[in-house]
This record gives structure tokens, C-alpha cells and sequence, in this order.
């Protein structure tokens, strides 16, 4: 058994991702890049190639199950193998970490909110033994994981031994949730902070979610703040077109527990006025 407590273990990543292709019909690259930021802890990205957003989805593994946040913008095996991937990735965790018994190891699918481009393959684990497919609705995440009080108490979530902190996030999404890993010290914010443009539909519940993560992130350790896209260039301020497939410029995806200041300071500066207001790593877009 892997004993997941003690110092974080910071993830290692890269500085740049496969960020598409100037053709896109000839990306010699897969259609999900992989990289194993820890011996435990996977992060996959949706190639552009393959859908304009490339979100980033992730693989934590516990000692009882696999936790895969978020399954990406297209729902086709054919385009996305989403399932076959991860059912490797969790083979070959299991060759080098063999678990003792006969009983089945599992695997959780969630999402850190229920746009579409996060929830579009959830159906290639519908049928998948030993799986539990959370629906993306503010009832469904709600009731899964036991929210008492929505959305100013947060919960954990046990993987055997690895535990997540779940805050909830609202002000992109309604049922948006922040997960806190305690064993890489990694924030997993989704869409709500990460180095593009942060669409705000509800700005007091925003607002709350920032100050709900400077609170929680005063008294823990935060190694990386990690969102589900890159959609800015290296040049502050500046952000590719939306559409765009091939970002060569691209900034890398982490941010820090500081950004959660900016973006409380954006959300204060901006009060709502519709619109984009550039912030350096990130532009706010309040929908008007």
C-alpha cells in the first residue's frame, strides 16, 4: 500500500505542451498527450487538433481507485480513445503497484463543471465494469459526494489513503468544484482560474468562490495552480483567437496560489462590467 501522506509531492511539468498543428489534418501527434507529473499522478491534454479547446483532464491514483477529472470536448473513441487510454494508463499503475486481494479496483469520473467540452466523452465509461460516472448536475455532485452546506463547505474525497479537498466553485458554473490534492498540494481549478479567458456568469458567486480559495489555500501548502486550458500567448494581455488550433506561443499551464489574489482583485476592479478585461496571465470576459 502507498502511503500518500507526509511532504507533498510536487508534480513535475512541462514548459510547453503539444499545443496543435499549423495543418491540423496532419498532426503527427496523438490525439491526447500524456504526461506522468508524479508516479501517481497523470495529466492528459486533448490535442487541438482534435478540438480547438484541448482541455487538460487528470488521473489521480489512490490505493482503492483512480480519480479521472473531467473527460474532454469530443465524445467519439474514434477521434478521442479517452477510455482505451486511460484503461492502459491504470494497467500499467497496477503492473508497478500490484494490490494484494482480488478486489477490483475502481475507477471514479467526475468533472470540475458541466460545460461540454469537460463532459463530452463520459459516455465511453458508461458501460465500463467497476465504474462510477458522476453526472454533472448541481444535485447529481451535490448528492455523490455529500455537500452539507452548498457551496460554503467543502468535503473530502478518499481514493484509499490519497484524500482530495473538494471546495465549491460556482460563478463559471453552477456546479463547478475546485479539488485540492493533498498528496501533490496541486489546486485543480478547471475553468475557474487558469491562463485564459475566465467567463464569469455569475460575479457575486465568483467572487465568493475566490475569497472560499484564499481562505482554504492560507493554511496548506499550494505547489501549482492548474486549470483545464492554455489559451493566453507568452505576451501578457494576450490571448489567442478563440477557435484557434495551433498556439506555438503558448505559456505553460500552471499558475500560483498569488493568482487567486489577482483574480479576487479583477472580479472587485471589474464589478461586473460586460465584457473582456485583461489581468496579466489571464483575461476576465463578463458575459453582458
Amino acid at each position: 500500500m502507498i502511503d500518500f501522506r507526509g511532504a507533498p509531492d510536487t508534480p513535475t511539468l512541462p514548459t510547453h505542451w503539444h499545443a496543435g498543428h499549423p495543418s491540423p489534418k496532419h498532426d503527427p501527434a496523438p490525439e491526447i498527450q500524456i504526461h506522468h507529473a508524479t508516479p501517481h499522478t497523470v495529466l492528459l491534454r486533448q490535442n487541438k487538433s482534435v478540438h480547438f479547446e484541448a482541455p487538460f483532464l487528470f488521473l489521480l491514483f489512490g490505493n482503492e481507485r483512480a480519480l479521472l477529472l473531467d473527460t474532454g470536448a469530443s465524445p467519439d473513441p474514434a477521434h478521442f480513445p479517452l477510455r482505451a487510454t486511460v484503461d492502459r494508463l491504470i494497467d500499467e499503475w497496477l503492473a508497478h503497484n500490484p494490490r494484494p486481494g482480488d478486489k477490483a479496483y475502481e475507477l471514479l469520473v467526475t468533472h470540475t463543471h458541466g460545460h461540454g467540452d469537460h463532459i463530452a466523452a463520459d459516455g465511453q465509461f458508461a458501460d465500463r465494469p467497476d465504474t462510477t460516472v458522476v453526472p454533472p448536475g448541481l444535485d447529481d455532485v451535490v448528492g455523490h459526494f455529500g455537500f452539507e452546506d452548498w457551496p460554503h463547505k467543502p468535503v473530502e474525497l478518499d481514493l484509499g489513503g490519497r484524500v482530495l479537498d473538494l471546495i465549491p466553485g460556482p460563478g463559471h458554473h453552477p456546479a463547478a468544484v475546485v479539488f485540492y490534492d493533498r498528496h501533490t498540494a496541486a489546486l485543480l481549478t478547471g475553468d475557474s482560474l487558469y491562463p485564459g479567458r475566465l467567463y464569469v456568469d455569475d460575479a457575486a458567486a465568483y467572487a465568493e468562490t475566490a475569497d472560499r480559495l484564499i481562505d482554504f489555500c492560507a493554511t496548506r501548502p499550494v505547489t501549482h495552480v492548474l486549470g483545464c486550458h492554455i489559451e493566453m500567448t507568452t505576451t501578457p494581455d494576450e490571448d489567442y483567437p478563440r477557435g484557434t488550433t495551433y498556439q506555438p506561443d503558448e505559456p505553460p499551464l500552471q499558475l500560483t496560489a498569488a493568482h487567486l489574489h489577482t483574480l479576487r482583485r479583477a472580479l472587485a476592479e471589474t464589478d461586473g462590467r460586460p465584457g473582456s478585461h485583461p489581468y496579466g496571465d489571464f483575461i476576465l470576459v463578463h458575459r453582458g
